[in-house]
Parts: structure tokens; sequence; C-alpha cells
């Protein structure tokens, strides 16, 4: 039932992007996000959207893996898609339907934030397919050290993230043997409205919660057991360090904004009949 959710799992394999550190990665996506929100014209989408694929094909890691992630966000991307489609306004009406309306703005608008929330779902699953729930914890630790100048506990969120992040496949596993244990014994999860589905979860969210609380404090007692006293003079196994593949990684990243802008600026210029129904609104 929930092996399409991705985010979390790191796919094994040995690639371009596997190889580059968390911290270049983590960047590069805060890089693509502004790139995708920045964009203007369909160019610069179709620009993100090609070196979106480019990383997937060099990260080695399965489509159909990064596609799933987009799963879980179908409804919530309809639901904003009709809301945006009918309430958003603007001056060409093509579809009149009493107090709403469907505008050649509305659909541009619409086309773009579907395009938008697609690209940041990929991108933010090709992260986690690529990068160890440990190493993404330590690159954001990294990027987070001036913090402790104000004596925030960079080293603490660290690691309720890297907690976090490594029971989300754990508890995926502990939904589905839950699930499986109440089909076995009659329940139906799939017939019935909306209220009897609602009703028939709750089988599966008090055993999951105990099942949690279970874990952690078992995770607790060891690190107890273990002496843990946080960054208080802690060593890391492996150290993060820049290498050739960030370099290039980074120059891709830097291409691809200076790519959106030149193509907000001068995109009338390169197909000026249909520019302005391809601009957003």
């Amino acid at each position: 039932m929930l092996n399409d959710v991705t985010f979390g799992q790191f796919y094994p394999a040995k690639s371009f992007v596997h190889s580059m550190d968390p911290r270049t990665k983590l960047l590069a996506l805060i890089a693509f996000i502004v790139a995708i929100f920045v964009a203007q014209t369909f160019y610069g989408m179709i620009l993100c959207a090609v070196v979106l694929f480019a990383a997937v094909i060099a990260a080695r890691v399965p489509l159909g893996s990064v596609l799933r992630s987009v799963k879980g966000l179908i409804f919530i991307m309809v639901f904003t898609s009709v809301l945006n489609l009918f309430f958003h306004g603007g001056e060409h009406v093509l579809v009149e339907l009493g107090i709403a309306s469907i505008t050649r703005e509305s659909v541009v608008f619409t086309i773009f934030l579907l395009l938008r929330l697609f690209l940041l779902v990929m991108a933010s699953a090709v992260l986690t397919l690529t990068t160890t729930p440990v190493g993404l914890t330590d690159g954001i630790e990294s990027l987070l050290t001036p913090l402790k100048w104000v004596k925030f506990p960079v080293h603490v969120l660290a690691l309720i993230m890297s907690i976090a992040l490594n029971f989300i496949p754990t508890l995926i596993d502990e939904t589905n043997r839950i699930i499986s244990a109440q089909k076995a014994r009659g329940a139906d999860f799939e017939s019935g409205n909306i209220i009897k589905r609602i009703k028939a979860i709750v089988p599966i969210l008090i055993p999951l919660i105990i099942s949690a609380f279970r874990r952690a404090e078992e995770l607790g007692d060891a690190m107890d057991a273990r002496c843990y006293t946080g960054s208080q003079n802690r060593t890391r196994y492996k150290k993060l360090k820049f290498g050739w593949r960030d370099l290039v990684g980074a120059l891709v990243i830097a291409a691809l904004i200076a790519g959106v802008v030149l193509f907000n600026v001068y995109g009338a210029q390169i197909w000026p009949e249909i520019y302005e129904y391809i601009v957003i609104a």
C-alpha cells in the first residue's frame, strides 16, 4: 500500500550524483527550487526539466522510482489546479461558468503550477534516493554550522532529522504488516464511503503509534547504554569534502539559473508569435 513512498529511501548505486558531497546536493536543490520559481516562460521550465532528467540519468536511479514520488501528491495537485483554473482570473475569458470563469491566464498559471510542483517533488526524490540519511543530516549540520555562534542546537536538529529519515522506511514496513494483519482478520479498507474508510484507518493508526513510541523508547535506551552525550567531543567516521563532481554540479546549476534569467529577459525574441501565450500571467 505504501510501497510507492520514495521519500527517505536510499537507492544504492555507483554514480556521479551519489559521489557528490551532500552539501552540494542540498545547495543544488535549493538553487533548483529558486530556478523553477524564477522561470516565467515555458522555455525556462523546459530547461529546468532537461537538467532534472539529466540528473536522474547521471544518478542511475530508476525513473519509475522518481516518478512514484509524485503519486502521493496527485490529490493536492489536482485540488490546487482546479482552484487556480477557475478563480485565478484574467482578461481573456475562455469559458464562463457563473461566478467562476476559465481564462487564458488561469490556464497558463495552472500549467506552471503543476510543472513547478512536479519538478519540485522529483528533484527532492532524486536527493533522497542518492543520499543516505546519515549523509543528508551531516550535510545539513555542516551547512548550519554558523548558527552555533548563536547557541542554536544544530547537532540536535541534525540528529532528529537523521532519526526521522531512518524511521520512514521502518514505519512504512510496520504499516504494511499491520494492514496485512488487519486484512487477514477481515478488515476492508477499500470499499464504502469516505467516512467508513476513515474509520477503517483507526485500527491501523493505534498499533502504529504504539509501535512508534516503543521503537523510540528502545532507541533512547540504546543511546543511553552507549553513553551518548550529543555533540560534545564527537568525531566523525566519514569526513565531508568537496571534489571535482561538486564543481561540475555547481557550474550546471549556475548555468541553469543564468539560462532561466536569460529566457525571462529575451524569451520574446525566440518565438514572438506565440510568446504571449506561453508566458506566465
